[in-house]
């Protein structure tokens, strides 16, 4: 297949178009540069250097580009490359002598050409004057006139030279003089820069849209994945494919995506000129999908030597034969060529191999969507065996499956109010498998049916899901007024549901639980509606702080049948109630049973909520790293999924995180691709100002931090945005404000606060708050208040698994205290604070520790030569308080004990990973919930708890043989 120069899809190699203008501007300040491309055919060598030569940048007055390619029928004719590069010189060739007159024996040729070669370099390279060489295939190009650049290279001086070497290793031709002096010599020619090009990156194709230009709504992530997996990577078909087919091809089904007309012209030809049982064979591995069973294949093809028609298909390059597995199976090597294939058969051949193969197929399902793909009028008993099936396949949360049984279903069904019921359910079904750019796409058809209750309600889903609250709102609003819930339950506890999730985006706990109640009340007991609107109903009542009765509402959840994909939704909406309720290690079990999908089904949207809070569980546990890779799973997922209404909340984990370890790009990285405007869905706008809040705070920008959390001051006070528990954004808020100054509005901002997490019980919260309350006690002298409040918020941490929360504690306590000059007690609290930061790995922090304990003037514990005694009534102790007891060690895993015994007889965390076998994080992750088991906050709180078995250790330690 031919590649294209010409067109609007060029470019998708950004990064190696710049590698080439950095050698070229090397080039022009007088040090000669060589590139060598390397790729395989149809990777995109010659493309990219047409780009790269069409820059304003490089193709400028006084620049001259030479070009020659290698050709296989001129392989053996000496010298006919560097032939080809002479005759294109402005004003002709130039060597002190004609070029088809030179000396006779080869070394004298090679000379000759070689100062040929040189000449010309020095004659266009002079000053001001740039020359850029690019010889393509050069595996097909003669030996000697590769040797004879190589001559000219070698000798050249500082001159804006530019040498562009294109060389595809996989043609039997490279093989063949791969070894030649020449060939390996100029390759390797030292300084050359090797610019290696693989396929395509879903990535390299989006920028290869974004270049082109185009008007209109741009490529999803999705699309870019699917066709990189239909192409392999290869820009020789990927711009065709989207110059020659609209953007909504990619925004449909990725089962089924098109082959570009040269491909298939290709294939076409290349079944012409296979033998008969050959062909047969390709086109009905064809019908039968990507890969198939051989027997197969061979019984629907009606050949009898399966073997000399694979022989066939795969020497042509049109099939592969696998024998990994229970069964011999044929494959094409990259479904773009089954695609080829199956366009060239036409509708009335394939509709008969697809009957056939329904006769065939033992599979009831298989048969099914045989049929199905054999049909191309309507057919009402086959869209009711579709339905059925995609009803089962709903059922269970296999989402993909039921959409295409749905929406095939749609095309076969004779009634026009059937067909909008089905691609409703279609419409749904895909943003259940996360497939919201086919959702959209959907859409345009029930364009042609006239507007409904239900067309409407399933836009307002996506509106929801795109995170579009006026829209959302409006079309909910509009399909409610139209429905009429007494001769159409259905559609209105529908309806209902929708408005649930409405609500839960408002993060509204009142409509929540109205909507659900009626959602309830109106749909069929067990049905997807009813079961994700009780699974959300528990959230409403904890955002109104009726934490019992949303108990008792999952408990009458959990009696639901087993079935994965709703109690996925239980499990998430547990997951996250118990989060917001300080039963975190309880939560962290629910949100990770909510996120399979591949495997158990279920819906990606769930998934993606319980991740987001996943992710928050783990933070608050101290599991950082697994927080993150939980972020950056879920990231690939919502990007391609398109649910822009989860992004923030994804985002929020690792802006927080990346800050408080320093890693100040990624943080910014994170904010930037977690932006919400503000108009946005609070479960939006939240999670965003929050993540703006947190980075502001740990740089210590106490404005920033207050300007990040004004929209959430703006936002309506009813809605449970201040439930303790839900958005922690209360305490940087009046944190911000004490530490600006302006305490008194701190204090009267915090009062309601404080009070109803009073009235909840809520630990958490009135630690969190407590520490503020402790700074503007502090602040207005009363030292004795503020010591007693900061040791009340740590007892109410005391039973809770949360190490960065009691640092936090601890550093405001030390840090106020040390500002109003008590430095000892201060320094003890910051010790403490640090070893916990440090243990997490929140440098940021630990950096603010330290720099505060070295304003304090008191040597702090851990200290460099303090003796461990000194160190320990430098810490804990001197600040009033006994060493753990160590009864909390029988609750410890065995683990965890391994862990502690270890640091607690003196061994690092890098020595004691290596001890184990297991990483230094793992480590750190073990000491975070020993700290919170035991009840104590250091390394040497820990070996006070474990003085017996740390001894242990130590003697056994010593008596070890020596390594």
């Amino acid at each position: 297949m031919a590649q294209k120069d010409a067109g609007p899809f060029q470019g998708g190699r950004t990064a190696q178009a710049q590698q080439l203008l950095g050698l070229l501007r090397s080039a022009r300040s007088g040090e000669p540069a060589v590139a060598v491309i390397s790729g395989s055919q149809g990777m995109g060598k010659t493309s990219l250097v047409t780009g790269f030569l069409r820059q304003h940048d490089v193709v400028r007055e006084g620049t001259t580009v030479l070009r020659a390619a290698g050709a296989v029928w001129e392989t053996q004719r000496g010298f006919g490359v560097v032939q080809q590069l002479l005759a294109r010189c402005p004003g002709g060739p130039t060597a002190g002598g004609p070029v088809d007159e030179p000396a006779s024996s080869p070394a004298d040729q090679l000379r000759h050409y070689g100062e040929a070669l040189l000449t010309v370099m020095n004659s266009l390279a002079r000053q001001d004057h740039t020359l850029i060489v690019w010889l393509d295939d050069v595996q097909l190009a003669d030996v000697p006139s590769l040797q004879a650049l190589l001559y000219a290279l070698r000798r050249v001086g500082p001159l804006a030279v530019l040498v562009i070497l294109s060389v595809d290793p996989d043609t039997a031709a490279a093989e063949s003089v791969e070894s030649d002096a020449g060939l390996a010599g100029l390759l390797g020619i030292p300084g050359a820069t090797a610019i290696r090009l693989g396929p395509l990156t879903p990535d390299d194709v989006l920028a290869m849209w974004r270049g082109s230009g185009s008007a209109g709504p741009g490529l999803q992530a999705s699309a870019a994945r699917a066709l990189v997996e239909h192409t392999g990577g290869s820009p020789s078909l990927i711009r065709p494919l989207l110059e020659q087919f609209p953007l909504t091809v990619w925004s449909a089904s990725h089962d089924a995506l098109p082959a570009p007309a040269e491909c298939v012209a290709s294939v076409t030809a290349i079944l012409n000129s296979l033998p008969q049982d050959g062909a047969a064979l390709a086109e009905a591995a064809a019908v039968l999908g990507v890969r198939s069973p051989l027997a197969v294949a061979a019984e629907l093809a009606g050949i009898r030597d399966a073997m000399a028609a694979v022989d066939a298909a795969s020497t042509a390059g049109l099939l592969r034969l696998s024998t990994a597995g229970a069964e011999t199976r044929v494959e094409f090597p990259l479904p773009v060529l089954r695609a080829a294939v199956y366009q060239h058969l036409g509708p009335a051949r394939r509709a008969a191999l697809h009957t056939s193969a329904a006769s065939i197929m033992t599979a009831p399902v298989q048969r099914l969507n045989h049929r199905a793909a054999a049909a191309l009028l309507p057919d009402p008993d086959l869209a009711a065996e579709l339905e059925s099936t995609a009803d089962g396949f709903a059922s269970t949360g296999a989402w993909h499956t039921a959409a295409e049984a749905y929406a095939q279903a749609a095309r076969l069904n004779p009634q026009a109010s059937e067909r909008e019921s089905l691609l409703v359910k279609a419409v749904d079904a895909m943003v259940g498998a996360g497939e919201l750019p086919q959702a959209v796409a959907a859409l345009d058809t029930l364009e042609s049916f006239a507007p409904s209750p239900r067309s409407d309600a399933v836009r307002g889903y996506l509106a929801i899901l795109r995170g579009r609250p006026a829209q959302a709102d409006a079309l909910l609003h509009k399909a409610w007024t139209a429905v009429d819930p007494s001769s159409d339950p259905g559609t209105a506890g529908g309806i209902c549901q929708r408005q649930v999730l409405h609500a839960l985006a408002r993060f509204h706990g009142r409509d929540l639980v109205t909507w659900a109640e009626r959602a309830r009340g109106l749909a069929p007991p067990g049905s997807p509606p009813a079961v994700e609107a009780q699974a959300i109903e528990g959230l409403g009542l904890g955002a109104m702080g009726r934490y019992d009765e949303a108990e008792l509402s999952y408990q009458a959840a959990d009696q639901l049948p087993e079935r994965g994909a709703q109690h996925q939704r239980i499990d998430m909406g547990k997951g996250w109630l118990h989060l917001a309720m300080d039963r975190v290690e309880e939560a962290r079990a629910e949100l990770a049973g909510a996120v399979p999908t591949e495997f158990a089904h279920g819906s990606q949207r769930i998934s993606l909520w319980a991740q987001a809070w996943l992710a928050r569980a783990d933070f608050a546990l101290g599991a950082w790293d697994e927080a993150l890779q939980t972020v950056e799973n879920a990231v690939a997922m919502q990007e391609e999924s398109g649910i822009e209404l989860l992004r923030p909340l994804l985002h929020w984990s690792g802006a927080q995180i990346h800050a408080l370890r320093g890693n100040w790009d990624a943080a910014a990285r994170h904010l930037e691709r977690g932006a919400a405007a503000s108009d946005s869905y609070p479960t939006m706008l939240l999670p965003y100002c929050l993540a703006q809040a947190q980075v502001a705070e740990t740089k210590a920008d106490y404005d920033g931090v207050i300007r990040a959390l004004m929209p959430v001051l703006r936002m309506h006070r009813g809605s449970g945005i201040d439930e303790p528990g839900f958005w922690p954004w209360q305490d940087h808020y009046a944190n911000a404000l004490v530490m600006v100054g302006r305490v008194e509005e701190a204090d009267a901002f915090l009062v309601p606060h404080e009070q109803l997490a009073a009235r909840r019980g809520h630990r958490s919260t009135l630690a969190r708050l407590s520490y503020v309350r402790g700074r503007i006690q502090a602040a207005a002298g009363d030292l004795d208040a503020a010591r007693t409040t900061f040791r009340d918020g740590l007892a109410q941490l005391e039973a809770l698994p949360l190490p960065f929360a009691r640092a936090r504690v601890k550093f405001a306590y030390g840090q106020s205290f040390r500002r109003a000059g008590k430095r000892r007690e201060a320094a003890a609290m910051l010790a403490e604070a640090r070893e916990l930061f440090a243990v997490l790995g929140a440098e940021a922090y630990v950096d603010r520790c330290s720099r505060e304990l070295r304003a304090s003037g008191v040597s702090s514990p851990g200290s460099p030569g303090q003796p461990a005694a000194a160190r320990m009534a430098g810490g804990r102790m001197a600040a009033g308080r006994t060493a753990p007891d160590a009864a909390g060690a029988d609750d410890l895993t065995e683990q965890e004990k391994s862990v502690a015994a270890l640091v607690a007889a003196g061994l690092s965390n890098k020595e004691a990973a290596a001890e184990l076998y297991v990483s230094v994080k793992t480590v750190q992750y073990h000491l975070t919930r020993i700290y919170a088991k035991l009840h104590i906050t250091s390394r040497s709180g820990l070996a006070a708890a474990y003085p017996g078995r740390a001894a242990d250790t130590a003697e056994r330690s010593a008596k070890a043989p020596p390594q």
